[in-house]
């Protein structure tokens, strides 16, 4: 009986925390990674894009945490210009798609379908997604920006 009344007790208490966890829990990263890594632009390099570019993979020994995402860099060069500045070279809609954030949704961006914009990196979910968002740059862009942050919200 004793045993009873603990473990109804125990439920009773984890009740709340139960409850408000998924809203807790309901708004997506502000940085995209894959669902089992906490890898932003999937080890590329995002000083590279400006530097060099083109992608270039990142290495575990120039990394730093941006936004709670682990972004990797090529360089200690490079790390040290991402540190000095990281919202010249993050991302822009946080690696999210451009063109998903500009319709009002979120979407992977994939590191090889990429566009450099009035100097701000920005990523597409595929070839053919990009080629949509190759026709009207500036207005998808104008869109996304309207819609960035709220996108992230469930």
């Amino acid at each position: 009986m004793k045993l009873r009344t603990l473990i109804a007790a125990a439920v009773v208490a984890a009740g709340p925390v139960v409850i408000s966890a998924p809203a807790a829990f309901a708004d997506k990263d502000p940085i995209y990674t894959a669902k089992r890594s906490n890898l932003a632009l999937q080890g590329y390099d995002t000083v590279a894009y400006f530097t060099l570019g083109e992608p270039t993979k990142g290495s575990a020994e120039y990394s730093t945490t941006h936004n709670g995402a682990e972004f990797r860099f090529a360089s200690e060069e490079n790390l040290n210009l991402f540190l000095g500045n990281p919202e010249q070279y993050a991302p822009q809609y946080g690696g999210y798609c451009a063109w998903a954030v500009a319709k009002g949704q979120t979407a992977k961006g994939d590191a090889h379908r990429w566009a450099i914009v009035d100097n701000k990196l920005y990523l597409n979910y595929n070839k053919g997604i990009q080629k949509k968002w190759d026709k009207d740059r500036a207005g998808f862009i104008t869109s996304a920006n309207t819609n960035w942050p709220t996108v992230l919200q469930d």
